[in-house]
């Protein structure tokens, strides 16, 4: 297909064609319209001077005869101007009139007649057009008055060429405007149909190109670009689920083989065997809860969730979650306090939140005192508190433990990451990718701070609207310090 094919297929100068021609007829009409308007108007006014004229030398033969009105034409043709007369006898000898001469079928015809005359000019003679009235008067005379209308012609034929080249020269700027803007727009959809190219060659880092006009296009492309982005987030999460069932859980496999090995290749009493078998099962099911973890990540990064989304006092969900882990906390030798007072009522799915919480105040007091009996002036404690500005609904959630340094903070988001600080503690790093997972399918985001000893973890999520739309991330509302 030439360019120039491809051009003439494209809408646009399709759609330049058909409003040309539209616009074409409409031009046609408007101009025909002001020619038979003017056409009539000019008409009318000659056919009443003609009338008047007649009425006035109707009157001077009553009055005085065929000698009266021979006298008053006489007069009136010597009279510059475009109005013609003629008396004549039944012979066609002129008595008097600016007509020498008029043709036999003038001369045999009654009432209005359109004819052409000759009259001299500088360089010969000219033909002219004429309209006029014809009586016959008693004896055989012939009565003819009339206007020379050479000049309505001209004007007629002046319209009609103006209206023919005005048509001719629309018809060219649009074809050319036409051919202007798909020329145009064809370069800008080359160029995306070329980034698509490379996208589906594999290239998900490519972009729309947008020009900044905040022209259709521009809002086509940044639409696909946010879809291309969250494609590729999608894609880099499940090439690193991916890599992390390749290396993060390839170990706890092999040592679920190699204790099953060593405990067929040397005889062994029923409790052993027992022992190997519990050990096991407790392996395998460490598996199967990373297992559905990384599956349950996947899901919620994937839009997929949450379908069970309700309003919510998310008040009172801390203090229900938090009443769930005293018992831990007790036993842990950790004071746990949760501070929610007035209802903070937000739109999502109680289940995800309260898992994302239980998360997060499972770390917390897992993490929250200080490590190596080091003792750093604080006692161990794990504060949840609710609070809510802004349209912005935060849970944050506060320890005195270590903490993470602020280099790690972004990583330790990630799945499987472990600090080694946190190696003595059972877990599979998959607890703070979930929450990630869960604030980003509500619109929300989860920050690390520091809190001066310990940390830190803030959960914002917006009060209205949901998270996900048609798979984009709508952000919560800028927060104000």
């Amino acid at each position: 297909m030439t360019a120039l094919t491809k051009l003439f297929r494209t809408t646009t100068f399709r759609l330049s064609l058909t409003y040309l021609a539209l616009f074409s007829v409409a031009a046609a009409v408007a101009i025909f319209f002001i020619y038979w308007n003017t056409t009539v108007l000019l008409s009318r006014q000659i056919n009443q001077t003609i009338d008047a004229e007649l009425t006035g030398l109707a009157e001077q033969y009553r009055a005085g005869g065929l000698g009266q009105l021979v006298r008053i034409v006489a007069e009136r043709s010597d009279t510059p101007g475009n109005s013609l007369y003629l008396v004549a006898d039944k012979d066609g000898k002129q008595l008097a009139g600016n007509l020498s001469a008029v043709s036999p079928q003038l001369w045999d015809s009654v009432g209005p007649v359109e004819f052409v005359y000759s009259r001299p000019a500088s360089g010969g003679v000219e033909r002219r057009l004429a309209f006029a009235n014809v009586f016959r008067l008693p004896g055989g005379y012939r009565l003819i008055v009339g206007r020379d209308i050479e000049d309505r012609r001209e004007l007629s034929q002046l319209i009609l060429t103006t209206m023919l080249w005005g048509l001719g020269a629309m018809a060219l700027v649009g074809i050319g405007g036409g051919y202007w803007v798909s020329r145009k727009l064809l370069t800008r959809i080359d160029g995306l149909a070329a980034t698509t190219r490379t996208i589906m060659a594999g290239d998900l880092a490519g972009r729309l190109p947008v020009s900044g006009s905040g022209d259709e296009l521009d809002r086509l492309s940044q639409s696909v670009n946010l879809m291309l982005a969250r494609i590729e987030q999608l894609m880099a999460g499940l090439r690193e689920v991916s890599d992390n069932i390749a290396h993060d859980l390839k170990t706890p496999l092999n040592r679920l083989r190699n204790r099953v090995e060593e405990a067929l290749r040397e005889p062994q009493d029923e409790t052993a065997y027992r022992d190997v078998l519990e050990r096991t099962i407790e392996e395998a099911d460490g598996l199967i809860k990373t297992f559905n973890a990384l599956l349950s990540i996947a899901r919620l990064e994937a839009g997929a969730g949450g379908e069970n989304r309700d309003t919510l006092d998310m008040a009172a969900l801390v203090h229900d979650v938090a009443e769930l882990y005293e018992p831990v906390a007790e036993e842990r030798g950790i004071a746990l306090t949760a501070h929610a007072a007035d209802p903070i009522i937000i739109h999502g799915d109680r289940q995800l939140l309260g898992q994302a919480l239980a998360n997060l105040i499972d770390n917390a007091l897992k993490y929250g005192a200080p490590s190596g009996g080091v003792d750093n002036g604080w006692a161990p404690e794990v504060d949840v508190r609710a609070d809510a500005r802004d349209g912005v609904a935060r849970i944050v959630v506060s320890d005195r433990g270590p903490g993470v340094p602020g280099p790690e903070r972004d990583r330790v988001l990630g799945r499987f990451v472990r600090l080694e600080a946190s190696r003595s503690e059972p877990g599979s790093g998959l607890g703070l990718s979930l929450v990630v997972a869960v604030a980003r399918l509500h619109g929300g985001r989860l920050r690390l701070e520091d809190n001066e000893p310990g940390l830190r973890v803030v959960l914002s999520l917006p009060m209205e609207g949901d998270a996900l739309i048609n798979g984009a991330v709508v952000e919560p509302p800028a927060e104000k310090s």
